[in-house]
């Protein structure tokens, strides 16, 4: 795999960026592309450099970026909004679309864990997306933080939300709290954070809590219908516990056609290892999928209704 150091801005904010090409691309272009998105106190050193590193292999041009304020990025640290991220990916695209190497037609997003939601976000609102596959991730905010917390729990995180709210409004700032104040992770996703993410530059900052308002509001299976006529991807693990299976399986019934449900043999990221055959698998699924997203995009029908 070849790697290029890049920018691009979002919203004024400069985000750093890699471009990862297969070793052996073919001189004649243009060629399809994959904009791989992180989850929540993710970054591109991570899941979307160990999907690059894969999908790459079967003949993709890849793009990895770090969300505003996050890593090296421009953008105030600690402030995580779904809302912005969904602007950092769809300027993603655009900037994937200005690349003389990539068919701008030819263009699928990947989302992981947080990222899920908001590549589904971002595909119903930006032009000639080809496909997207959300993986992992929760699409109803609020059933998603009811489903993980008691219900004392949960009220006294919507008290500190509104108090929160106010401060912002009288005082100019949302408070910063602990990362996962919130986001609480289950055993096995805190155990594999702790010996794989948590070693990532810049993992584990504060976050403001105007983060679980972000989450709160977002509501994908209203919008997914959006997305059409893309084709959605929607990976999940039959054992995840941070975001349970009835995420994927409600966005599912939710979507309109084409859409597949692809059912992942572990938890939230157990198998996340870049030669897992699990994880080896989900990658050839995802080929599969693109492949045939990537097809259908360039007929002239399909390319009249994007």
């Amino acid at each position: 795999m070849i790697e290029k150091e890049t920018t691009f801005f979002s919203e004024g904010s400069r985000l750093k960026a890699t471009l990862y090409y297969p070793d052996d691309l073919p001189a004649n272009g243009p060629h399809p592309a994959l904009i791989v998105n992180s989850g929540y106190q993710g970054f591109n050193e991570f899941y979307p450099k160990m999907f690059a590193r894969n999908m790459t292999k079967r003949g993709y041009i890849c793009l990895g970026f770090d969300y505003r304020g996050m890593a090296d990025s421009e953008g105030e640290k600690g402030t995580v909004l779904i809302e912005q991220q969904v602007e950092d990916i769809r300027n993603a695209i655009t900037f994937m679309q200005s690349q003389e190497d990539v068919d701008d037609h030819r263009i699928g997003l990947i989302g992981w864990g947080m990222g899920a939601a908001n590549v589904v976000l971002a595909g119903g609102k930006a032009r000639n997306v080809a496909g997207v596959a959300a993986l992992n991730g929760f699409y109803d905010g609020e059933r998603w933080l009811k489903s993980i917390h008691t219900f004392d729990e949960y009220t006294r995180i919507l008290d500190e939300v509104q108090v929160d709210r106010t401060r912002r409004v009288l005082e100019g700032e949302s408070q910063l709290a602990d990362t996962f104040a919130h986001y609480p992770l289950d055993p096995a996703t805190e155990d594999y954070v702790g010996k794989e993410l948590s070693q990532v530059y810049g993992f584990g900052h504060p976050t403001r809590l105007q983060f679980t308002e972000s989450i709160i509001d977002v509501k994908v299976e209203k919008v997914v219908r959006d997305l059409a006529p893309a084709p959605l991807f929607i990976g999940h693990g039959s054992r995840n516990t941070l975001h349970p299976y009835d995420e994927a399986t409600s966005l599912y019934e939710a979507a309109s056609s084409p859409k597949t449900l692809y059912t992942i043999d572990g938890r939230h990221n157990d198998f996340m290892y870049g030669d897992h055959p699990e994880f080896l698998i989900l990658c050839d699924r995802l080929q599969e999928f693109f492949d045939s997203a990537f097809a259908a995009s360039a007929s002239p029908i399909r390319s009249v209704s994007a």
